[in-house]
């Protein structure tokens, strides 16, 4: 039987908010091999990028952009705003550039009440070698359109070995008898909304508060080849016990930022 359409009492003023943080790492034991791959990072996440994956996820959600304004700084890190409408752009209006906010690394987008969020962290340390870039995403919106449709592929947009992922339903809206409805559709996992590949290729566990209408759930990527860790090096050149040496750092890496603590 066909679940009911909710009927509601002017605009849908629920907030759904969809935030989490991805982590990629890396493995480079030199200066160089640091800054190269900070370098990588820049190139690879520039404005131009960032500026098409928001594009792709305003296309994906239903939102409609308004205006653009994106900046590469110097010596790293880049900045986006978009304006995005829930409803179709006016005809004649045009899309325009102009000078971001002061921040660097963010990526921001505005809908009609509703924000999507971006924000990039490289970091690096001589002692263990392991270097982290890490992208806090946001995304939250009100009315028809849902922040999980994007899920998916902001997911495989970044390189994600760590994903932390927090979804939660805000405030309420009411229906035509006046009844308040704090949540207007049924979930009760984030990994319900993951396609089969990418549950297929996470580890994952969940902390949700039904109550509350908050869901949580870690990702750590299961395959391991440290191949695609090593920046500036091979591992087939690499001794036996240096490559189980690295593999451990990696993998104790990844292991903490999953559990949220040092081990």
């Amino acid at each position: 039987m066909a679940r009911r359409r909710l009927q509601l009492h002017g605009f849908n003023n629920l907030t759904k908010a969809l935030s989490f943080n991805i982590y990629d790492l890396c493995y480079a034991t030199t200066s160089e091999q640091r800054e190269q791959y900070i370098a990588y990072i820049d190139e690879a996440y520039n404005a131009e990028r960032l500026t098409q994956i928001l594009t792709d996820v305003s296309n994906i959600i239903g939102a409609n952009i308004l205006n653009v304004a994106r900046q590469d700084y110097e010596p790293q890190g880049a900045s986006v705003t978009m304006l995005i409408a829930e409803e179709p752009v006016p005809p004649g209006s045009t899309v325009s550039s102009s000078a971001p906010g002061p921040l660097p690394e963010t990526v921001l987008a505005h809908l009609d009440k509703s924000h999507i969020t971006v924000h990039t962290y490289p970091e690096s340390h001589p002692h263990d070698g392991i270097s982290t870039f890490r992208a806090d995403i946001d995304v939250a919106t009100c009315g028809v359109i849902s922040p999980l449709k994007a899920l998916n592929y902001l997911i495989h947009s970044f390189e994600s070995d760590i994903v932390t992922v927090d979804y939660r339903v805000r405030g309420f809206t009411r229906d035509v008898r006046g009844r308040k409805h704090y949540i207007d559709h049924k979930i009760t996992s984030i990994q319900d909304y993951l396609s089969r590949d990418t549950r297929n290729a996470y580890q994952m566990i969940d902390v949700n508060v039904y109550q509350e209408n908050l869901f949580h759930t870690k990702m750590c990527l299961k395959d391991f080849d440290l191949d695609n860790y090593l920046f500036g090096l091979n591992a087939d050149d690499l001794p036996t016990a240096q490559r189980r040496k690295i593999e451990r750092r990696l993998r104790k890496e990844m292991q903490e930022l999953f559990y949220g603590r040092n081990l």
